[in-house]
């Protein structure tokens, strides 16, 4: 009887304990727009955190990226929405957080890993608050044919006085385009020309500042100047440029027909597939050999939390681990141009991401100037700035009025700049 007795409490209890195993194990999901990266976080990032946090299980449920923001507000609305939310830079993950639908991550102890540009994107406009960890940014630079270079006798230029020589002897050899970029999207022509060249002549986050706060004003030399440079560009993009769209730019360019692709570190994985010549990259020439360099490290994804997960512990034990050195390498390489924002040192195993983030040890960091506050209302000056890149390049609009419409557009609904 005593046996029996003794039997059924070792069994009863065996059943307690895995019950209470069952209990504990909590699942979080994750809402994205980046469908492409579904193996990378089920292969790699996330058996990662599952192996250092048992009883945590994490399941990436993305969304059509086209389709993200809807899909996102109405499940946040509907209260089924996941955990985790994956955030896209500014304006939307702000009115995210002012509805009250990403709870505040300030106290957050891996937010000690980031600087205050890399919370930037994801903080209120005081920067009293961060509701997101970032989790990555993308580089502007160029991506030059090594081959291409070789063969004419040209090394990666340091000045802007060096990077016309490149290019005129480039033209002058006959073999290659100069430079793969076009006008017909606009986009590029802010993105990889303005934005990227920008940052040296209004000095990074000074200028950027300067900008929001209305001491500065888009019709000053520091931000007509990039527009002076973009419009020498025209002489070196090849015939046709005016229609050449951003698909038409990267073939040129991967297919080994121009030398120079003005880029975004986001398009190193894609190219790695495609060339059959080695690449290297060079950040935005300074105007004067000596000169302070700022690259355009411009902030891209980050995670928040579902300020209605039922989860919340759990959640942000994850969230801690996004912010973690182990989450940076894992990332950054499985994801070769997008960069990690964290201060932790990350060792990149592709040689052209390498080189790309190396600038950030030679250069200071700022982002993109129309992405903070200045294009929340109509005229947008983001849209307005890919136009008027554009049309500098074709030499339909001159450098000085280009600045003289775009200030006109601000001030017309941003009181700093009225």
């Amino acid at each position: 009887m005593k046996r029996t007795t003794l039997k059924t409490i070792l069994l009863a209890s065996t059943l307690l304990a895995g019950g209470a195993a069952w209990a504990d194990d909590v699942t979080l999901s994750i809402e994205s727009w980046r469908n492409d990266d579904l193996s990378i976080w089920q292969d790699k990032i996330i058996p990662a955190f599952e192996a250092a946090n048992p009883g945590i299980k994490v399941k990436f449920t993305p969304s059509a990226p086209a389709e993200y923001n809807a899909v996102l507000n109405s499940k946040l609305d509907a209260g089924s929405a996941g955990d985790l939310i994956t955030c896209r830079p500014f304006d939307a993950s702000l009115a995210l957080y002012d509805g009250g639908k990403l709870s505040d991550l300030t106290d957050l102890d891996g937010m000690k890993n980031f600087s205050d540009v890399a919370k930037s994107a994801w903080s209120t406009d005081d920067a009293a608050h961060t509701f997101c960890v970032p989790m990555a940014s993308v580089i502007h630079g160029f991506i030059y044919n090594k081959d291409a270079f070789k063969a004419i006798g040209v090394e990666p230029p340091a000045t802007v006085d060096e990077f016309f020589a490149v290019l005129d002897k480039i033209k002058a050899d006959g073999t290659y385009i100069p430079m793969a970029m076009g006008t017909n999207d606009q986009w590029e022509a802010a993105t990889m020309g303005y934005q990227n060249i920008g940052p040296n002549y209004w000095k990074g986050e000074e200028g950027r500042l300067a900008l929001i706060k209305g001491t500065q004003k888009l019709t000053d030399e520091d931000w007509v100047a990039p527009y002076k440079q973009l419009a020498k560009w025209k002489d070196y993009l090849g015939d046709g440029f005016e229609a050449q769209t951003y698909p038409d730019s990267q073939n040129l360019f991967t297919l080994g027909r121009a030398a120079i692709y003005p880029a975004g570190s986001w398009e190193i994985s894609g190219f790695n597939g495609l060339v059959d010549f080695e690449m290297g990259a060079f950040p935005p020439p300074v105007q004067v050999a000596g000169d302070t360099c700022y690259i355009s490290d411009h902030a891209d994804i980050a995670i928040g939390m579902n300020a209605k997960t039922a989860h919340p512990e759990e959640t942000r034990k994850f969230l801690d681990w996004v912010a973690s050195p182990e989450f940076a390498t894992l990332y950054s390489n499985a994801l070769p141009g997008f960069f990690s924002l964290s201060n932790a040192e990350v060792k990149m195993e592709d040689p052209l991401a390498e080189e790309f983030v190396s600038w950030r040890s030679k250069c200071k960091s700022t982002i993109r100037s129309t992405y903070q506050i200045l294009s929340r209302g109509t005229p947008n000056l983001e849209n307005e700035t890919w136009n008027a890149s554009a049309a500098v390049i074709k030499g339909t609009e001159t450098p000085e009025d280009a600045g003289k419409r775009l200030q006109e557009g601000l001030a017309s609904w941003y009181a700093p700049q009225k």
